[in-house]
């Protein structure tokens, strides 16, 4: 996806290759494939490919580094996450806020999303040579997340900023009220009918009625299926009061 070729996610001096996998899975839901890790240590990689379920391609695309500075050394952007708090990280901003930012640097060069190791993050030294710091908000009792879910959670908020999702479409549009009406006309006939209500609750039972299928749109389909069911009771009901009075 164009737009989010130019982001890079770094991972500093990660321990577990669970994790690693993890993260490949994370960034390929959300249409990232630059993965780089930076002096990595001896990372279980069959655990990697276990974790990274279909997204090997990112495991296996991915860069190694010998130090941060190199592997953000052509990104223009470098927002780094963290949990601690602290002088240099107190003016962070959480992942929704720092989306439409790292968007806009996509147009002009590259960025960088940096994530520490997981037992003590990222550095002073790491931060340094960040431009934005990234801070998830969690409650305050227990700040630290695991590092696939913070990469997860920060490439999440990109990609629905990027405005690249597109949710499923009601294929049946919305139900006209002539149609609606008709249903209801029937299911009243139907109630009637089978004895679930008397004609002089009837007014007070279909609204009701009304009510608890106005909660949501009804789709053209939805009505249908519906006043399918009406008939299907009624016929039912009446083929059960006809096998009654034979048996009489």
């Amino acid at each position: 996806m164009p737009i989010l070729d130019n982001i890079r996610v770094v991972i500093v001096n990660p321990i577990y290759g669970g994790n690693v996998g993890a993260i490949c899975r994370a960034v390929a839901n959300t249409g990232i494939s630059d993965l780089a890790l930076v002096a990595p240590r001896d990372l279980d990689m069959l655990e990697a490919v276990k974790m990274a379920c279909a997204a090997t391609h990112v495991l296996e695309g991915r860069r190694e580094f010998p130090s941060l500075a190199e592997a953000v050394a052509d990104r223009s952007m470098v927002a780094g996450s963290t949990a601690r708090l602290g002088l240099y990280r107190s003016h962070s901003q959480s992942p929704r806020e720092m989306a439409p930012k790292i968007l806009e640097a996509t147009e002009a060069g590259k960025v960088a999303l940096v994530f520490g190791q997981e037992d003590n993050g990222l550095s002073n030294e790491d931060l340094a040579l960040c431009t934005h710091i990234i801070q998830i908000p969690t409650a305050p009792e227990f700040r630290s997340l695991n590092l696939a879910q913070a990469v997860l959670i920060c490439c999440y908020e990109i990609y629905v900023a990027s405005g690249l999702f597109e949710p499923s479409q009601e294929k049946s549009p919305e139900a006209p009220s002539e149609i609606r009406e008709r249903m209801f006309d029937l299911w009243r006939k139907t109630l009637l009918e089978i004895g679930f209500m008397k004609e002089d609750k009837a007014d007070h039972m279909m609204l009701g009625l009304r009510r608890i299928l106005s909660r949501g749109k009804l789709s053209g389909d939805d009505v249908k299926i519906m006043m399918g069911i009406a008939k299907q009771a009624a016929w039912a009901a009446g083929k059960g009061k006809k096998t009654a009075d034979s048996d009489q």
